[in-house]
């Protein structure tokens, strides 16, 4: 006797950094990721999400928007970045190298 899953519980997230929210909808299995998110009605509490270009992903791996869900997966809705990482990185270094912390040739920290 094979035991068929008819529908299973998707968790969609979303995070600003003052607050969250997590719906959790009922899905069919073929369900998509994209599809779970209009399903859960996210866009009603936060406007600024464009379902267009939005990022998606699952336990912090990014996955496209008609990817299956799987039972045991969440929906994460993913933020822009203000700010580029390597930009980031790169003016630290130069503010270290410039306030003499790390070594200007070489980049390695000063004792």
């Amino acid at each position: 006797m094979t035991t068929e899953l008819k529908t299973f519980a998707v968790d969609v997230i979303y995070a600003l950094p003052e607050q969250q929210k997590i719906i959790t909808v009922m899905v069919e299995p073929g369900c998509t990721f994209i599809e779970a998110v209009k399903q859960s009605d996210m866009c009603r509490f936060f406007p600024e999400i464009d379902l267009s270009t939005v990022k998606l992903g699952v336990f912090s791996r990014l996955v496209k928007h008609d990817e299956v869900l799987q039972p045991g997966q969440r929906v994460e809705i993913y933020r822009p970045l203000i700010a580029d990482p390597k930009d980031v990185r790169r003016k630290r270094a130069e503010k270290a190298k410039d306030e003499g912390r790390i070594n200007k040739i070489t980049g390695a920290k000063l004792s």
